[in-house]
């Protein structure tokens, strides 16, 4: 199937790693010139070389640290005018509302709430202008079904849900495609430190976080692989009447008593 997006300039927060990293290779596959945004900048170049050997493409890194607006507004300026956006850049910890002071829920709320809301803000002018564009947003299981032991991703992923829906509901209208992909459990550095959060308050033992991939469909989490196939579907011209949605990619884990 062609996805129609050979030549397109895509730029992908959070995209030195995990979800962000397979999706820029997915976006290269399909012949996509990409633009990696991420707060390290070793780890950028590390993919930067490994995606230049394997595709064909143009690869620019931006090392910037998106938690804050000026570097939000830096990284508009560097990258001006991608047809795609994926939001992906953000981390928000583990714990209950007693675990999660208020400055670290605030910071990373400044990289995965507002870092969103203001790229989207920044990027959705531009494709207005141009009349085309497609911004997806990587939110999160946890915004479906809400997890006491994670409030703060809960409240989080929950608010950047109603976001992408907001604006995809409308969005159209100018030539514009606001889509989410909601990811569940997915076999990355993130989850495993969440797990291990949660298995040394429950069970006193950090290496017991493997448990958790037994209640999961399979018994394991989705790839990254996985995930990013979707993110290139969702953002190619064979999706071009799916917009203020959410789709979620989870096994069936959000409508399976005890997944989690």
């Amino acid at each position: 199937m062609d996805l129609n997006l050979r030549g397109k300039t895509v730029l992908i927060t959070g995209a030195s790693k995990g979800i962000g990293l397979a999706a820029a290779a997915g976006f290269a596959a399909e012949g996509c010139n990409v633009h990696l945004a991420a707060r390290t900048g070793a780890t950028l170049e590390q993919a930067r070389d490994s995606l230049a050997k394997r595709f064909d493409v143009r690869v620019t890194i931006h090392p910037l640290d998106l938690s804050e607006s000026r570097a939000q507004g830096a990284l508009a300026k560097a990258c001006p005018d991608p047809d795609i956006l994926v939001n992906n850049a953000g981390a928000i910890p583990g714990g209950d509302l007693s675990a999660v002071d208020e400055a670290r829920w605030r910071k990373a709320w400044d990289l995965k709430v507002f870092g969103y809301v203001n790229l989207t803000r920044a990027y959705y002018a531009v494709m207005k202008a141009r009349r085309h564009g497609v911004i997806v947003n990587v939110v999160g299981l946890a915004g479906e079904r809400p997890d006491f032991r994670y409030v703060a991703g809960t409240a989080g992923n929950a608010a950047l849900m109603a976001f992408s829906r907001a604006m995809g509901s409308m969005s159209l209208d100018d030539g514009i495609r606001v889509v989410a992909v909601n990811p569940g459990a997915v076999e990355t550095d993130r989850i495993v430190t969440l797990w291990k959060t949660r298995a040394e308050k429950e069970f006193g033992d950090v290496e017991r976080w493997r448990e958790y991939q037994k209640r999961l469909p399979l018994g394991r989490a989705a790839k990254a692989e996985e995930v990013a196939d979707l993110i290139v579907f969702a953002a190619s011209g064979r999706a071009s009447y799916i917009s203020g949605v959410v789709l979620t990619i989870d096994g069936g884990s959000a409508s399976r008593a005890g997944a989690f």
